[in-house]
């Protein structure tokens, strides 16, 4: 089968290389793809934008195009499932309607509530309420948790220490820094506990979890410093316990899909569930996202052993049942470290020439790309987190070390990583 996957990043690229894993898969097209994804075998990039939704399509049909794969939540929110289905393509992503769970988080805060979720005390404020947020903040205290409603690329959420830092996010978000994501503020109490990723596979009607990961946000080691989309992860994450797993199907997962399906909305893909776990094991819901998270999905897919493209077309065609359970590698553990351009999530510069790839791979590292490019032949950055750096162990030590072993063989003007992913896990005693 033939399988294109829209988006270019580290996600998209891992995505690629596991359903080329599959001996049913016999070429998978990137729109627009990376350079690791222009350079790996059975895999080719298609200059075409996420958004470009026309041009996806009319390939998807000239092309006999089996299935596609929507990575990133920009064209999910604009509807492109919706466009691709009604051409009576084979789409794994939910519809417009669907993704909502993440364009929106007040349209989330609100579905939680009715389905009697668990998640932070809140309040919505439009961007010409600016003075009632602020006002809002001041009586709340801090810390206090201010988010841009929108879309704004994992960077629209900031964890204000102060009344004042709350204030100044508030003024910042209202007077454009996110663009329309700050139409509209959620504005909510600070939860304490540590946070943990969990993505499950639904049909609209079956839901069930893949392995539980935990991820890095922060710039600055420690958890310090400003949120990114992700600078490094491990899977399988020790916090979440099968009991664990357990109460998150049944308060948190279960109730999700059942108040969409209420809502008419048949959401077919990836719910991913951001959770606070309190030291009481309280489970909390910061947020939903509609998509495979990043840099999650480069430390969850090389556990999988079921077959990725089985279980994205039998959520796309209803019958995920009929795939269950899903198969994992149970004696191996995964860590993933981010490398980013110097400077980001602010300003940083491109066109930078990545070396040692070869090298990293050779020792055993899994290299998937994200802000790169393939120019006169040679690999440039061309974002902000560039590479993540992928490690399998029987242990967190192990797993670890091999992707620090493999960073150290790859440069790139401005190299920027953080040294210390996983420092939970292993403190816990969970390195071995």
């Amino acid at each position: 089968m033939k399988v294109l996957v829209v988006g270019n990043g580290g996600r998209e690229h891992a995505l690629a290389w596991k359903l080329l894993k599959s001996e049913q898969v016999e070429q998978v097209i990137c729109a627009p793809g990376n350079g690791g994804t222009a350079a790996m075998e059975g895999c080719r990039n298609l200059p075409l934008a996420v958004d470009n939704f026309q041009g996806i399509k009319e390939f998807a049909l000239e092309n006999d195009i089996d299935l596609v794969v929507v990575g990133p939540e920009l064209p999910l929110a604009l509807g492109i499932a919706d466009y691709l289905e009604d051409a009576n393509l084979t789409v794994f992503g939910p519809k417009k309607a669907g993704a909502r769970l993440e364009s929106s988080k007040s349209w989330a805060k609100g579905l939680m509530e009715e389905a009697g979720i668990p998640t932070a005390k809140s309040a919505t404020f439009a961007r010409e309420e600016a003075e009632a947020a602020k006002a809002y903040a001041a009586e709340r205290g801090a810390p206090i948790v201010v988010k841009a409603d929108g879309l704004a690329a994992g960077k629209g959420v900031t964890i204000a220490n102060t009344v004042e830092e709350a204030i100044a996010a508030i003024e910042a978000a209202t007077t454009g820094q996110f663009g329309a994501a700050g139409d509209r503020l959620v504005i909510e109490e600070y939860l304490t506990g540590q946070e943990v990723s969990v993505l499950a596979l639904t049909d609209g009607r079956a839901i069930v979890p893949l392995l539980p990961a935990q991820d890095h946000k922060a710039i600055g080691e420690g958890d310090t410093g400003s949120n990114t989309g992700g600078m490094g992860a491990y899977s399988p994450a020790p916090l979440v316990t099968p009991l664990l797993m357990e109460r998150i199907n049944k308060e948190v997962l279960e109730p999700a899909i059942a108040t969409l399906s209420k809502r008419a909305i048949d959401y077919r893909g990836v719910i991913y569930a951001g959770l606070m776990i309190s030291p009481n094991d309280d489970i909390w819901v910061l947020e939903f996202n509609c998509r495979f998270g990043d840099p999650e999905t480069q430390v969850i897919l090389p556990l999988l052993e079921t077959p990725l493209e089985e279980l994205m077309l039998a959520c796309a065609r209803g019958n995920l049942s009929a795939v269950l359970p899903i198969r994992w590698r149970k004696d191996r553990v995964a860590a993933c470290v981010v490398m980013a351009s110097g400077g980001y999530p602010g300003s940083y510069q491109k066109g930078k020439a990545i070396g040692g790839l070869d090298r990293a791979a050779e020792q055993g590292a899994l290299i998937f790309h994200a802000g790169t490019e393939v120019k006169e032949d040679r690999i440039l950055t061309s974002g902000g987190r560039v590479l993540g750096v992928t490690g399998i162990g029987s242990n967190f030590n192990e797993a670890f070390a091999g992707a620090y072993r493999g960073i150290e063989c790859i440069d790139f003007e401005g190299a920027y990583y953080r040294r210390d992913i996983g420092y939970r896990v292993l403190a816990m005693g969970n390195g071995e």
